[in-house]
């Protein structure tokens, strides 16, 4: 997730490192911020391989800053990535929505619709959170008004997103 964010926001603007974690937090942050210890690393990681390349700018008023650019590798990558999303990337809601964030840099609509349908396909498959034996269990048949609102808000929000999909497959013409 931190990677493909890294890639999705280099993708526009060339960023120093302070700006890219401050984008990245305001984008995960509320799940899961992103700590320097973490950031670097990765910035490191994807500079080795190719995918990154750092500028030294004069800084306004103190020191240089490292300007971070895509380079064309990172650019296919970010493309890669966004079309070939994993399982988890799917499944998991935080990871999604950093993919959905980014979505828009795969010019290929067929190709967007195909990762939207991926989605779709998921969502619509009988899950839940509390099961009686093998059979997953309804809001209605929770006594525990908790485990009742995690059903409730869950069953919303599917319902929500399902009707977007279904909006946007309308408008990238894959119905």
């Amino acid at each position: 997730m931190l990677e493909l964010a890294i890639l999705g926001f280099l993708f526009d603007d060339a960023l120093h490192g302070y700006e890219l974690r401050k984008r990245i937090a305001a984008l995960t942050g509320h799940v899961k911020p992103v700590a320097e210890s973490t950031l670097y690393p990765a910035i490191k990681r994807m500079e080795k391989a190719g995918l990154l390349q750092r500028e030294t700018r004069p800084g306004a008023v103190a020191a240089p800053r490292h300007e971070l650019t895509l380079t064309d590798q990172g650019r296919a990558e970010l493309r890669r990535r966004l079309a070939e999303p994993s399982g988890l990337d799917i499944s998991d809601e935080n990871r999604w929505f950093t993919v959905l964030a980014f979505l828009r840099h795969l010019d290929d609509r067929a190709a967007q619709a195909a990762v939207l349908r991926r989605r779709m396909a998921f969502l619509e498959e009988p899950s839940g959170f509390f099961y009686e034996g093998d059979r997953p269990l309804r809001a209605e048949e929770v006594e525990d008004p908790f485990r009742r609102g995690v059903l409730t808000i869950a069953r919303a929000t599917t319902k929500a997103e399902l009707t977007w999909l279904r909006g946007t497959l309308a408008e990238l013409g894959a119905g």
